[in-house]
């Protein structure tokens, strides 16, 4: 499995998640769908003759022009759907919007734990803002993963590059959190090289944690 995050709009990231062994795909938060399909890297996207599948986090629309994209109806809570071999699991979690989703991508047929795609819920040090929801409905729908709904990692697949903002309000609660420190200024040395918060081999929180989530003021 390869995964892609794709930079869009200002701050948005979508994600190319690609079976390479049967060259099917699912694209993952396309709040430019033109932009995410259109990639950076076309060998990538000329390497893609089998489906595509589109998963929003926060709603439906049009699919990209040119991808040979399935049309399917939205996921409900605890639904599933397969893209060649990848396996992806609907969780509802509104707080951001009425109809925010996450998907957990199963990492067993690759050897791996499942991958958690957050969307507007959960970032680095932070979440989304409720623009639809209640306090109460967002923290609500963080339980859903801290309660074990999504046992893996979070490797850092947000829909915003909020690192920065996040970790400096956080830093601001808790002074004295040396991992918290370390985290901030990982984040700053990754933004001044101009360089992504949400590439592979950034901070990664695991469900169960193998430590105390010290970076997460929550």
């Amino acid at each position: 499995v390869k995964i892609l995050p794709i930079p869009v709009l200002s701050n948005n990231y979508s994600y190319l998640v690609i079976d390479t062994g049967s060259s099917h795909a699912a694209v993952i938060d396309p709040s430019d769908p033109l932009a995410s399909w259109h990639t950076p890297d076309t060998s990538v996207r000329e390497g893609l003759p089998g489906e595509v599948r589109i998963l929003r986090c926060w709603g439906w629309g049009e699919h990209p022009d040119g991808a040979p994209c399935s049309r399917h109806s939205p996921l409900a809570d605890r639904e599933k759907v397969s893209v060649g071999c990848l396996t992806f699991e609907a969780l509802a979690t509104p707080g951001h919007t009425v109809g925010h989703m996450v998907y957990v991508l199963d990492g067993g047929p690759f050897g791996s734990p499942p991958c958690l795609f957050s969307g507007d819920l959960l970032f680095l040090a932070g979440c989304g803002r409720p623009f639809e929801g209640s306090p109460e409905t967002m923290l609500a729908s963080l339980d859903v993963l801290g309660g074990g709904d999504a046992k893996g990692c979070v490797w850092g697949s947000t829909g915003h590059e909020y690192a920065l903002e996040c970790l400096t309000f956080a830093s601001l609660l808790e002074q004295d959190n040396s991992a918290l420190e370390q985290k901030l200024q990982w984040a700053v040395q990754q933004r001044q090289e101009k360089r992504s918060t949400v590439r592979p081999g950034g901070p990664c929180v695991q469900h169960p944690p193998p430590q105390p989530l010290t970076g997460f003021p929550w």
